[in-house]
């Protein structure tokens, strides 16, 4: 999704002044909490252990897609092959498929949900798609009956598709207007070289199918992004001679696009740790730059295994790249586009820097970058993330050049390669990837810039706000103010707490790699996740799963008593808040000497006090709980005891 800044309180100004602030102190009974949880159900296609099950299946679409762009009048046309695999056990009438195009016009529905007075989410509505020679061709005969209904498009069969095997190829022409506004996910931006076109949600692509809710056919409002079956594209893109050409996946013909020089500037790039340009700054908007001065030139690309493509192209580039160091000796390469507006050594200079570093950590920490290349393409996009291509803030330097950079292109690993749904589940995504961007960035350059999220703390003032949203809120319904709280920064604190506090980090890294592993190029849900991390951490996190993921609940533990007991001490915690928690205590004696007590989240079953016995002969001074402030609780004024 969009970047987010990291910074918790930076990201504090979302509130209005006058927002009202009451703090939740309700004691409630937290028993409900540790019973049984549906997700723990599993059946022949998702197990109980959070892994695919024996009859695991999801339909796969492989694209052959041409364009063309026209840049005096800023259309792209083209058309598309669709070769669609119905793997599923049910025989199909019909295919849908996604037109985000059709969000561009006056009356789609993500138009019509748009405040009047604008949002991030505004976008152009002089656009939509005009779609020709439409048709659907199976071993039985060929369909050219459709309907289109706002941005999805059924398109019907002759005759069902066959389960586990049928085929189907789907042909149309299309051709749209790039708007200039793209809600800030795509567009174009006029710089002095040119125009920038990012060019994404550009080909009709079909919906998935899927076990859960069978069509996924939630139109494309907003917030909300995409759910996307997996495949392999051939793509080629018919351009000006004058424009350079950056795609998700592998460039085929180099030979034809190149300069020779560009060609050796790139071998000697893809065998470097230190950025190499492509295009030289003083070299942009000259005939030295490309291979051919006047025509068309057309570019090819391909890519396997990847859920989408986008692509950009302006003659107004910089190009530059680096090798991208992966496990088992294997490399890919890192590369960078952007105007001569963006260039400087805090700036985009240090792009292909930043994206290196963080496909290279990624990439050791979780699960090997499976894509040719790592593009970062400056444009008036804000951040917005693809297969192998991330679309970022032209105007970005310094920390938040590397916030936005590393970010988009931590979604490669979510949801790019664990193919969630992002369009209902937005925290599977955003949440995890915000959550892996604090251990890179603490990673990148000894430290060089700052991270927040190990402070849960600051997240109070948000779960303290009366208009809060819970995570489990759909992005397209929750309020803009909101939705970098309930998306972002909320699961990424939770994954933070289950990590450093609940789990510790091997039992939570062993379960969350395994998690990546396991659903790598799959469609995992929420409850596939919250199954999976239990059975490899080997515990019953249902309490935790309820009580952050789902509702506005909220942690308040505090000391209400610690007071001499048979010559030992007795130590009285409460627990006044809507989520249990496991308890940290130190103990602090007159001696200064210190002693740390640690009570399992199991004694809140048994109620909302709990005594512990502390067996010792020294006079206790003063008692803390939560002494390293990991907690997000929201009423810290009862969490420490001191002797009167």
């Amino acid at each position: 999704m969009k970047y987010f800044k990291s910074s918790f309180l930076l990201s504090l100004l979302l509130f209005t002044i006058s927002a009202v602030i009451n703090a939740q102190e309700v004691i409630t009974d937290n028993q409900h909490l540790f019973s049984n949880f549906s997700y723990r159900q599993g059946n022949v296609y998702r197990t109980a252990s959070g892994k695919p099950g024996p009859e695991y299946w999801q339909n796969s679409a492989d694209y052959n897609l041409e364009a063309n762009l026209d840049t005096e009048n800023h259309t792209v046309s083209g058309n598309v092959t669709i070769h669609y695999t119905n793997n599923s056990p049910e025989t199909l009438d019909f295919i849908w498929l996604y037109l985000e195009q059709d969000r561009f016009t006056e009356n789609s529905r993500g138009t019509l949900t748009t405040p009047v007075q604008g949002n991030r989410y505004s976008g152009d509505t002089e656009g939509g798609f005009e779609l020709t020679n439409v048709s659907a061709k199976t071993k039985t005969g060929t369909s050219s009956k459709y309907l289109i209904t706002d941005t999805r498009m059924q398109l019907w069969l002759d005759k069902p598709l066959a389960a586990k095997g049928g085929e189907v190829d789907i042909k149309m022409n299309f051709k749209f207007k790039v708007p200039v506004e793209g809600m800030d996910r795509m567009g174009r931006l006029d710089v002095k070289g040119g125009t920038i076109y990012a060019i994404a949600q550009w080909y009709p692509r079909v919906a998935v199918f899927d076990d859960v809710v069978g069509w996924n056919t939630d139109p494309y409002l907003g917030a909300g992004e995409f759910y996307c079956e997996y495949g392999n594209f051939d793509v080629k893109i018919t351009v000006p001679a004058d424009q350079t050409v950056i795609c998700s996946g592998r460039l085929e013909n180099p030979n034809e696009v190149l300069t020779k020089t560009q060609q050796d500037r790139l071998a000697e790039a893809a065998k470097s740790d230190k950025t190499v340009y492509i295009i030289k700054p003083d070299e942009v908007g000259k005939p030295v730059a490309h291979a051919k001065t006047s025509g068309l030139v057309t570019w090819h690309f391909k890519m396997e295994n990847t859920r989408d493509v986008a692509w950009a192209a302006s003659k107004a580039f910089i190009w530059d790249a680096a090798k991208i160091n992966l496990p088992e000796g294997k490399t890919a390469l890192a590369q960078s586009v952007y105007p001569k507006e963006s260039d400087g050594k805090t700036a985009w200079s240090r792009s292909t820097e930043f994206t290196k570093a963080s496909i290279e950590f990624y990439s050791k920490t979780y699960f090997p970058f499976p894509y040719p290349n790592a593009i970062n393409v400056a444009a008036s996009v804000g951040g917005m993330e693809y297969p192998g291509v991330s679309f970022c803030h032209y105007q970005s330097n310094g920390a938040d050049m590397w916030d936005v950079t590393d970010h988009e292109f931590g979604h490669n690993w979510f949801p790019m390669i664990v193919g969630s749904n992002e369009r209902r589940y937005p925290w599977m995504d955003e949440g995890f990837n915000t959550f892996i961007n604090h251990y890179s960035t603490k990673d990148f350059n000894n430290g060089e810039f700052v991270t927040n999220q190990d402070n849960p703390r600051n997240l109070v003032q948000y779960l303290t706000y009366e208009n809060r949203e819970g995570i489990d809120t759909y992005p397209d319904v929750a309020n803009d103010r909101n939705l970098a709280y309930s998306a972002y920064y909320k699961p990424a604190i939770g994954l933070y707490l289950l990590r450093e506090y609940i789990l510790g980090a091997e039992r939570f890294d062993n379960a969350f790699k395994s998690y990546i592993y396991t659903w790598a190029y799959k469609h995992p849900q929420p409850n596939d996740f919250f199954n999976h991390i239990e059975n490899v951490a080997g515990e019953d996190l249902s309490w935790f799963w309820k009580g952050w993921f789902y509702g506005n609940g909220n942690i308040d533990l505090g000391i209400t008593d610690v007071k001499p007991y048979q010559g030992n001490y007795l130590i009285t915690v409460e627990n006044d808040g809507q989520i249990p928690m496991p308890v940290q205590l130190q103990v602090i004696y007159t001696d200064n000497t210190t002693e740390n007590i640690n009570l399992p989240v199991e004694i809140w079953q048994r109620g909302n006090s709990w005594e512990h016995l502390l067996k010792t002969t020294k006079q206790v001074q003063r008692v803390v709980l939560d002494p390293n402030k990991m907690l997000p609780d929201v009423n810290v004024l009862n969490d420490t005891w001191n002797k009167l």
